[in-house]
């Protein structure tokens, strides 16, 4: 143990704070990313790490890295930090926790004069929701490699302002290229988007992965008539067949263990009181831990919307969006949580990430893993998403004690080689 403690009422006067940068009356956070509350945002995280003295870095995809120097040079950074973007009806602790945890990390060991063995950064990743600019997580994604940087600058939003625009708009365009930038190892804590830590009473979730996800676009097209004239026997409805699928997509899911299936989006046309809908477009959203489950879920959905537009009558295309294989996290990295979480105190639950994080394009790159705390109800992307001071407070100790776990492991290994 460190004997090391994280101020929990400065963690909270930080989230409380923050919380007011694009603040919305009921309490939530509408802060979309590359809007003028993100820059408002990142302007006030900046101006916390030049305060620390920390060397502040942006990349070409507007993602930040602050770093705080180690006793040795030659090892490579150990990464904190999430995202500071929101949903456009999003919560006080999704994303921004990791980051201010991060530099509540920071600050700990600044006011203890503590220098650690590598160099600690502290990371802001860019568009991690995607609800303004699709696909989600598109700064670490362009880090990594995902994606080019010219991709990234042509997403639009709703209002057809482009990702590159609208970031050199608001001035967080840097020079350095992405994915230039890199660190050693990366630790994110992150509320846990679900009920399982509360309703088991566990304070930590040592992340193990995170599912893998795959999107598809479904249009259902048949023919648009009148609901008074038209007899049931000679109707071609696309609303009917895509509650087939939904009901369908249900079934699938529930048949796979530890499989989510979701129909979250629909768009009926022409949307009257006294039409039969003529085409339906929906969106589908198949999970799993495991990529050749999700194979079998994706043939099997395939089969079912093929039979069911047959039996309706119907014209249909099923085209995927994003594919997001499964992400196992670095065991070194996950052995160090444990460490952490017991050098704390706090009891664990290991658990797979049900939602996608920046840390599965940061896994591709370098160690990784999550840290999860509780939320109540299990609610996020919601104003009324909760997590209690004293478990951010957990999650922040377990992540300072992670980190100067995984920093002494790595520099005793270093020391075996030379």
């Amino acid at each position: 143990m460190s004997n090391l403690k994280i101020d929990a009422e400065r963690l909270w006067g930080d989230l409380m704070r923050t919380a007011e940068i694009g603040g919305t009356s009921d309490g939530g956070i509408a802060r979309l990313t590359l809007s003028d509350d993100d820059r408002r945002m990142r302007d006030w995280l900046r101006a916390q790490c030049d305060t620390l003295g920390l060397a502040t870095t942006v990349d070409e995809a507007g993602n930040m890295f602050a770093t705080r120097a180690g006793a040795r040079p030659d090892l490579p950074a150990i990464a904190m930090g999430s995202h500071l973007d929101t949903q456009p009806t999003g919560g006080k602790f999704d994303g921004v926790l990791g980051v201010l945890a991060g530099l509540e990390v920071l600050r700990t060991l600044d006011a203890a004069g503590y220098q650690t063995e590598a160099p600690l950064m502290l990371v802001n990743w860019t568009n991690e929701e995607g609800s303004r600019f699709s696909p989600a997580m598109l700064g670490s994604g362009i880090w990594a490699g995902v994606y080019g940087r010219e991709y990234g600058d042509a997403r639009t939003d709703v209002t057809g302002d482009t990702f590159g625009a609208s970031l050199d708009r608001i001035g967080y365009r840097g020079e350095a290229k992405a994915g230039a930038i890199r660190f050693g190892a990366m630790f994110e804590l992150h509320i846990e988007q679900g009920p399982i830590l509360e309703a088991e009473g566990k304070q930590i979730g040592v992340v193990q992965g995170i599912q893998g996800m795959r999107w598809f676009d479904l249009t259902m097209t048949g023919v648009a008539a009148h609901t008074g004239s038209t007899p049931m026997g000679m109707r071609r409805n696309a609303l009917l067949a895509m509650a087939r699928v939904i009901d369908g997509i249900d079934r699938i899911a529930k048949s796979h263990s530890d499989a989510v299936g979701t129909i979250g989006f629909l768009d009926v046309s022409p949307n009257s009181h006294n039409v039969i809908p003529g085409k339906v477009r929906a969106t589908i959203d198949l999970r799993h831990p495991s990529d050749a489950v999700l194979d079998q879920m994706e043939a099997e959905t395939a089969t079912l919307v093929r039979e069911v537009a047959e039996t309706v009558g119907l014209e249909y295309s099923f085209e995927p969006i994003s594919r997001t294989a499964a992400v196992a996290f670095n065991p070194d990295c996950i052995a160090s949580v444990r460490a952490g979480a017991k050098a704390a105190g706090y009891t664990t639950r290991d658990i797979i990430s049900g939602a996608g994080h920046d840390a599965a394009h940061a896994a591709a790159v370098a160690p990784t893993t999550m840290i999860f705390v509780p939320s109540a109800g299990g609610l996020s992307h919601n104003p009324a998403e909760s997590t209690e001071s004293h478990e951010c407070a957990a999650g922040a100790q377990v992540l300072l004690e992670a980190v100067l776990d995984y920093d002494r492991c790595m520099a005793e290994a270093r020391k075996e080689i030379a």
